[in-house]
């Protein structure tokens, strides 16, 4: 299946911060741009998946036996872990905040070899066992990057009010300089990236249907990112980061 729906050489969809350092290069071979920061690197494809493939995930992530997945109201579900979903094993963790249990503003869903498991900010996920729409997936964005991944978190986020805070994926099981794979599919919303040390030098990259960004380099060292709320977007976005645990 061709992965790419496109020939011609699409515009950066993005500003890039003036200053040195900052350089963009298209790679007709692979469809995307590969992007030098002050110590990072992105690689960006705008629809790495075709239309056909990321409407099937959409689908993939959300067939259950309880609910009619095209017009759900997910934020309606009290315990979502008691939808009986057909592909995904979905959860909303809890975070300790200023002392305070708080339910995580989106759900997540963690899969990979057996024995990777991951902890941030408090929670550890144990693998779900690989699936064979995830391993499409992965083998897909493998053969395009080179790269091999072990796990990959799963991010829903209902509508524009669930988000994700400022951070960096800097944890130790994920290495010095971590190559993290981030496929997105259903709603557009902005991924805001900005330097620890300068928050003025800052991207905001826009993740739309079927757009793969991939993270490399020293950038959780230097930089972090987040998915801010968006009050305008009523759908749903899946967010899929692939990675390299160790054990």
């Amino acid at each position: 299946m061709d992965l790419f729906d496109y020939s011609d050489q699409p515009l950066l969809p993005f500003a890039l911060p003036e200053g040195k350092g900052y350089k963009c290069e298209w790679s007709e071979e692979v469809h995307g741009y590969y992007i030098t920061l002050p110590n990072g690197q992105l690689f960006y494809s705008e629809r790495f998946f075709s239309k056909k493939v990321s409407d099937r995930c959409l689908e993939y992530f959300q067939e259950n036996s309880d609910f009619n997945w095209h017009d759900a109201n997910w934020k309606g579900v009290s315990d979502i872990e008691r939808v009986n979903f057909r592909n995904i094993h979905w959860k909303q963790d809890r975070i300790k905040l200023y002392g305070k249990q708080l339910l995580l503003p989106r759900l997540t869903s963690w899969y990979g070899d057996s024995g990777r498991n991951y902890t941030y900010s408090g929670i550890t996920s144990k693998p779900n066992h690989w699936n064979d729409g995830l391993l499409y997936l992965k083998h897909e964005i493998e053969r395009c990057l080179g790269v091999h991944f072990n796990s990959v978190l799963l991010n829903w986020y209902r509508d524009g009010e669930d988000y994700l805070n400022w951070h960096s994926d800097d944890e130790k099981e994920l290495g010095e300089a971590p190559t993290i794979a981030s496929a997105n599919f259903g709603e557009t919303r902005d991924f805001v990236v900005r330097r620890k040390d300068d928050i003025a030098q800052k991207l905001v990259i826009p993740l739309k249907h079927g757009t793969l960004l991939v993270m490399s380099g020293s950038l959780q060292q230097f930089w972090e990112h987040a998915v801010p709320k968006r009050k305008k977007v009523s759908g749903s976005r899946f967010n899929l980061t692939f990675r390299n645990v160790g054990l």
